[in-house]
């Protein structure tokens, strides 16, 4: 773990006092042990300027934070920059659009019950003092760990920041906690709050959730209980109750989808891939008779899912690679394992061969969440065949071909132009099928009869003028 050197610690004990702060606290009381994350510090009874001037003895200082009463304090470990939040206690409240500033007041003076009193939860309102290691807890925190209860601080800390609901979910499926009744009642009274803040923050607290709970899907419970989700992710609160007929799920769709996300590894893509790849089956669903027996098909749920994943997740400010990770694993989750070698290859290439394991977990969480006792025997073998086959190294994008656009371009004796990528992807498309191909000479042959077979399309001629 990161820690302060002990003559930055000496230094500042020598003029005021110094207390470790935040989650890292609550994690080393919890499990009894230091956490892993760095830590960070508040410092009372010094000065926001004469804090800085005594760390810079025995660091890098930055002061960017300096409305919030915060300093960045690099050390260097082996040559490797290693940087801590130390900051004055302060009180403050969320303000603005999308609840993304802050209305901050610090202050080295104040107490440090002060400061820790304004947070968010008690178990995240504790601090230990450095030098004697006694633990300020004004709140009660170590006895709602020992309850493994989530509580709220004060009664609007809800309003003040809405925010605070979906890390309180959060913290109960990441430490398999419950949420205080009052602090669960508030959450259920202030839901719409949540619309206030900004998409990029609730999508940081969807991230830890899906990310670091072995479980996601006790916060997923807990937001649908509470009415969160149905502000946040309404399309998957319409699952909710939206039964599978038929024999092949045990579960409505909502309760599929949350066992699906838990049966995943801790992969952001694939967990969001699972949250989505049944979302449109309420959408999708079609009330059909099998053998006398009332059933359900739910055709094209896939492509439908893809789009609507699309949406969600530009709505929620992710990042472009995700979405096209993400999309791409909900439209191709209903793949098949009964391929040729030469379908095998086309999924690779169609998937990519990062995302093609992700593929493959997604299945095998998809068939163990149907509480139907399936197997995933069929998804073990394909994988075999996968490996087997990529240590073949054959030709799965553009550039693992033999010619690239430079050499079709003097082959056929043509200016760059749509003519060069259509070439391109019809040689890609031949290796697919028989890796043998991929010779420079074939491909060059390969070129020319797809060229003379199309040059005398108008548009061609246009497009290379």
């Amino acid at each position: 773990m990161n820690e302060l050197s002990r003559e930055a610690i000496e230094a500042v004990l020598e003029k005021g006092r110094m207390y470790e702060v935040g989650g890292t606290v609550r994690d080393r009381l919890l499990a009894g042990s230091p956490a892993s994350a760095d830590r960070d510090f508040l410092v009372t009874g010094i000065g926001y300027d004469e804090l800085s001037r005594l760390l810079r003895q025995f660091g890098q200082v930055n002061l960017v934070g300096r409305s919030f009463g915060v300093i960045k304090y690099t050390e260097y470990r082996d040559g490797a920059p290693v940087t801590f939040d130390i900051s004055l206690p302060r009180t403050e409240h969320s303000t603005g659009v999308g609840h993304k500033d802050f209305e901050v007041r610090y202050d080295p003076a104040l107490a440090i019950e002060d400061d820790l009193v304004r947070r968010d939860f008690t178990i995240n309102a504790m601090a230990i003092a450095l030098g004697s290691d006694e633990i300020i807890d004004p709140l009660g925190g170590q006895e709602d760990l020992r309850k493994r209860l989530v509580r709220m601080v004060y009664p609007e800390s809800f309003t003040d920041d809405p925010l605070r609901m979906l890390r309180a979910v959060g913290f109960a499926a990441r430490f398999e906690f419950d949420i205080e009744e009052r602090t669960f009642a508030a959450i259920a009274a202030k839901a719409p709050l949540i619309r206030t803040v900004s998409a990029e923050r609730i999508a940081e607290e969807l991230r830890k959730l899906l990310e670091r709970a072995a479980r996601p899907s006790r916060g997923l419970q807990l937001m649908e209980r509470s009415g969160l989700l149905a502000e946040v992710l309404p399309e998957l609160q319409a699952c909710v109750g939206v039964a599978q007929p038929g024999g092949f799920h045990a579960y409505d769709v909502f309760e599929h989808t949350l066992r699906t996300i838990d049966a995943c590894p801790r992969g952001l893509a694939v967990r969001l891939a699972a949250l989505f790849h049944d979302i449109n089956k309420p959408q999708a669903k079609r009330e059909v008779i099998r053998e006398g027996q009332p059933g359900a098909t739910f055709y094209g749920h896939e492509m439908l899912g893809a789009a609507t994943a699309r949406s969600v997740l530009r709505r929620l400010r992710f990042a472009h690679d995700l979405i096209r990770q993400v999309t791409t694993l909900v439209e191709r989750h209903m793949f098949t394992t009964d391929v040729t070698d030469k379908g095998l290859r086309r999924l690779v290439r169609r998937v990519g061969v990062p995302l093609i394991f992700d593929l493959l977990d997604l299945r095998r969480a998809d068939v163990t969440a149907q509480g139907m006792g399936g197997r995933t025997d069929d998804v073990d073998e394909f994988e075999a065949r996968i490996r087997a086959e990529l240590d073949r190294k054959p030709p799965f994008s553009l550039n693992d071909l033999a010619l690239d656009g430079g050499d079709v371009m003097r082959i056929l004796k043509v200016a760059p132009g749509p003519l060069i990528g259509r070439v391109l992807d019809y040689l890609l498309e031949q290796v697919l099928d028989d890796p043998e191909l991929n010779q420079p000479e074939t491909l060059a042959d390969l070129a020319r009869e797809f060229y003379e077979a199309t040059k005398e399309s108008p548009n061609d001629k246009e497009s290379d003028l």
